[in-house]
């Protein structure tokens, strides 16, 4: 059987497009215009066609160019979520940023591949105050290109999916009128802050990091991201199945030819005893009182994972957590647990693009469920592929930003760090050991 076929817009490390892969699409192209991210991707979905470039001037001709498909084969789902920092809750909200016009270039480049359905998340924020009469616009533009949306749209929290982590998205569907319309998928299990007992509990901090082994005992993470033949705790269900442990583990993707003995994505951080004594020191749950770093719980779910900022803003990662049972920050490794990516998923081995990758994704748990009720609103039955795939180049992960684009081919974007060399060169290996010293030094005074 024919595995429908998606397409992911403003893709990042993945998250949309593996959530969809294990749904049971095959995805043909990816749209990112970061080139570590695309990195990234390509390492991952090493088939996938990675255009490193900005959806601005894109043609879906372009697109189906690069994916290998005919003017008239069908693209069954568009996905992604145009960048939101222009409305966000967390940030400056405003219906003039001109980052904000990606979103029509979303809905022109649906129309153009002429795609049966699509899928379109974004922040909560854009579904309250000014942001709202922008969503309505965005609505009526699908509408006028001849598509049905499923209204109200659905704000879904990740923790109602599976996923250990307390994380709201907005979610738009929509279809060519005509064709079925998906219903939004159920929650599966109970959300991070609700009592009802009607739904199960989800899995905890604990069961999705606690049998990882603690990065502070290798010595190889000091200085890279991964360690070979490290030996893991006994597993939960949730554990496992990121392990590939189960034979559902793959859902309907594709298995990934991998060494399940390396842990990988763990680059440790280097912290003062006086920060690893605070930390220690920090309820679980609470903020600890300097840093402002969350200390997980491990009968909780994590706070939200944020991204940070970009190399045109500073590039300074979001406070990664602190471990609830070691006095430190987490890794990227464990925050891709707590994400719901599975272990064979690489991130980029910095601790910032890997963290910065996860804070900017979907949960890929959330985004199965999505895509399940795309799947089932086609009339299709997903089919698990016999195929195993072969990562990508290594040197993908461990690129920098110029030689990402290298690897690429394509044009490294222009940012203040290009402008001052040696600028570029401390922010790109900036620590969060760094930062912390500051903090430090700010309270000690």
């Amino acid at each position: 059987m024919i595995r429908p076929i998606g397409i992911d817009l403003f893709a990042g490390a993945g998250g949309l497009s593996l959530g969809f892969e294990q749904a049971g699409f095959d995805i043909v192209a990816a749209v990112e215009i970061d080139p570590v991210h695309c990195a990234v991707h390509k390492f991952n979905f090493p088939n996938c066609a990675v255009l490193p470039r900005s959806v601005t001037g894109l043609s879906g001709e372009e697109i189906r160019e690069a994916a290998g498909l005919s003017a008239d084969a069908t693209v069954d789902v568009v996905f992604g979520g145009p960048p939101c920092q222009g409305f966000s809750m967390i940030g400056q909200r405003s219906l003039d940023d001109p980052r904000n016009r990606l979103v029509y270039d979303f809905v022109r480049i649906v129309t153009e591949l002429d795609a049966n359905y699509f899928v379109f998340e974004n922040v909560k924020g854009l579904t309250v105050g000014r942001q709202r009469k922008f969503l309505e616009e965005v609505v009526e533009a699908f509408q006028k290109a001849g598509y049905d949306v499923r209204l109200p749209w659905k704000v879904f929290n990740a923790s109602e999916y599976g996923v250990p982590q307390q994380r709201e998205r907005l979610i738009l569907i929509g279809c060519k009128r005509g064709l079925a319309l998906p219903e939004f998928p159920p929650a599966i299990t109970r959300a991070a802050n609700g009592t009802s007992d009607r739904l199960p509990a989800g899995p905890s901090v604990e069961d999705a990091i606690g049998d990882l082994p603690d990065a502070d005992q290798f010595d190889e993470l000091a200085n890279g991201d991964k360690a070979k033949t490290v030996k893991y705790g006994e597993p939960s269900l949730y554990a496992a199945e990121l392990r590939c442990l189960t034979n559902y583990a793959w859902h309907f993707g594709y298995r990934r030819n991998w060494d399940p003995a390396t842990l990988t994505s763990s680059w440790r951080t280097e912290h003062t005893e006086i920060s690893r004594r605070r930390f220690a020191e920090t309820p679980s749950g609470e903020s600890e009182p300097i840093s402002r770093f969350f200390k997980l719980d491990a009968n909780g779910v994590s706070n939200t994972l944020r991204a940070g900022t970009d190399g045109a803003r500073g590039a300074f990662t979001s406070p990664r957590p602190i471990h609830y049972r070691y006095s430190r920050c987490i890794t990227v490794r464990e925050m891709a647990r707590l994400h719901g990516f599975p272990d064979w998923f690489r991130l980029h081995s910095t601790k910032w693009h890997g963290a910065r990758q996860i804070g900017n994704s979907v949960p890929p748990p959330l985004a199965r469920a999505v895509a399940s009720s795309l799947i089932a609103a086609m009339g299709k039955e997903a089919t698990r592929p016999d195929e195993t795939i072969e990562l990508g180049d290594e040197a993908l992960l461990y690129a920098t930003v110029s030689e990402a684009a290298d690897l690429l081919g394509v044009v490294a974007p222009k940012t203040k760090r290009d402008r001052n060399s040696n600028i570029r060169k401390r922010k790109q290996h900036e620590t969060e050991a760094a930062r912390l010293a500051a903090l430090e030094a700010l309270s000690d005074g």
